[in-house]
């Protein structure tokens, strides 16, 4: 892994950890909030690739477990890995991996709208697929209940979908996307 991969991945971790200082939107009848850390994951995605973008989110997590409180609404410590959240949390890397891996394949003719599509699928449907029924066990009820309480998510999970690739897009021109595929 290069020095610039690496220093990435860091920065990542901890845009990610600033994205969580902005106060969580806590929802009355769902024991997860509202975040605006999927965004984060959605864009280490997008713009890291597979590999970078997994070890971001593998080291936010790891310094979450550490006790940092880098999740929304001040959270950290290994509390936090047997609460409602687990599930979602313990996505992200599966699903900024998918992001990479998938934006990697289509870097070539990269679209705005082929992110979108791409973040939605992984960033969304994925994280909601992993997150839900994780919630959903640790709070005794049914996984269907979980996934129905999950579709709160959507509308602003797309939302986030959109910004993630249209950023992407605007820096395509910096990302180590651009570097693997023209080995500069």
């Amino acid at each position: 892994m290069k020095t610039k991969e690496i220093v990435f991945a860091a920065l990542f971790a901890a845009f990610i950890g600033v994205l969580g200082l902005i106060p969580p939107i806590p929802l009355g009848f769902i024991p997860v909030p509202i975040t605006l850390q999927t965004l984060g994951v959605m864009l280490a995605g997008c713009f890291l690739g597979k590999r970078t973008a997994a070890i971001s989110l593998i080291l936010f997590i790891v310094i979450v477990a550490l006790g940092v409180p880098l999740l929304s609404g001040g959270r950290g410590g290994l509390s936090v890995f047997v609460g409602p959240s687990v599930g979602y949390i313990l996505s992200w890397p599966v699903a900024a991996f998918c992001i990479g891996y998938t934006t990697e394949k289509v870097w070539g003719s990269l679209r705005t709208w082929k992110i979108v599509v791409i973040n939605i699928v992984f960033g969304v449907i994925l994280v909601s697929l992993i997150g839900a029924p994780v919630m959903a066990l640790i709070t005794h009820t049914s996984i269907w209940a979980g996934l129905s309480g999950a579709v709160v998510f959507l509308p602003g999970d797309c939302i986030k979908a959109i910004i993630a690739a249209v950023v992407a897009v605007q820096v395509k021109s910096i990302s180590p996307i651009e570097e693997k595929v023209h080995g500069s």
